[in-house]
């Protein structure tokens, strides 16, 4: 089964500084506490990563994903690829400029794990992984302006 939760939080910041941010995944491990590994498999003519393998720490175990990501001026979606522990991991972060100097940045994910995980503590999981997500997103983006 799929736990979908979405999240926002108000940077500031605008778009494109946002976008480098989230995009510049080997740097990942600095602010995503639960991120040990990242390794950049691909990239597009531009140099955006297209395709990413992750090894966080997922409490109960080491888990290696591999996601394939997509970009728009206002978007970055993923899906995944292939994974060791999760069967499903699609999301995005969407940037909503506000402005006045400051981004509404929408985070979505789906998750199903691999293995049988009581449905509380799913939700429980994405909803952590989202709250981490965009606050250390927020903290990074923030302390560099």
């Amino acid at each position: 089964m799929t736990d979908a939760v979405r999240d926002s939080i108000v940077v500031a910041a605008d778009p494109d500084t946002i976008m480098d941010v989230i995009a510049d995944f080997e740097a990942y491990p600095q602010w995503q506490p639960e991120v040990r590994g990242v390794e950049v498999l691909d990239r597009d003519d531009d140099g955006w990563a297209t395709t990413v393998r992750f090894t966080v720490d997922a409490k109960v175990a080491l888990a290696t994903y591999v996601l394939r990501y997509t970009y728009t001026d206002t978007e970055m979606r993923w899906s995944l690829v292939e994974g060791d522990k999760v069967r499903r991991n699609e999301g995005a972060y969407v940037l909503i400029d506000r402005g006045d100097g400051t981004t509404e940045v929408r985070y979505e994910i789906e998750l199903e794990p691999s293995i049988a995980v009581p449905g509380l503590i799913r939700r429980q999981v994405a909803k952590r992984i989202a709250d981490t997500a965009l606050k250390g997103m927020k903290r990074r983006v923030e302390s560099r302006a």
